[in-house]
């Protein structure tokens, strides 16, 4: 009994690992993301219009990456392990790029964001789990 206690212990510490891991992979590509997509409108006459989408597209790259990367060594609870990295790879993202404006702003939007990661990294999760090893 105290091996499956022991093993189980593990896998929760090593679950927990992968979950963080993922959603210091999704940073990184969204600060990336993010900032190319800066340097790009610098020098470009992109219409306001198109940074909404594209800032969306950049938060669910990273998500996806963020569950790929973490979930790789790890073939079971997909579906948890993907809507936390993507719950908290939003909350932290909010906090990050607060920190970069200078200012919080807790509305409806950041409301729909945590919703849109959770689901986003939910289903990311359910596919990364079921891959076959490439």
């Amino acid at each position: 009994m105290k091996v499956k206690t022991l093993k189980s212990e593990n896998s929760g510490k090593s679950l927990l690992l992968a979950i963080l891991k993922g959603v210091v992979v999704g940073l990184c590509v969204a600060l990336i993301g993010i900032l190319v997509f800066a340097f790009i409108l610098r020098f470009t006459s992109i219409p306001d219009s198109v940074i909404s989408p594209v800032n969306q597209v950049i938060k669910g790259v990273s998500i996806f990456l963020g569950v790929f990367f973490g979930m790789k060594k790890h073939k079971n609870m997909g579906l948890i392990s993907g809507l936390l990295i993507g719950v908290l790879f939003t909350i932290f993202a909010f906090l990050v790029f607060s920190i970069l404006d200078g200012a919080f702003v807790f509305d409806k939007t950041f409301l729909s964001d945590i919703l849109f990661g959770g689901v986003l990294g939910a289903i990311c999760g359910i596919i990364c789990v079921n891959l076959k090893k490439i």
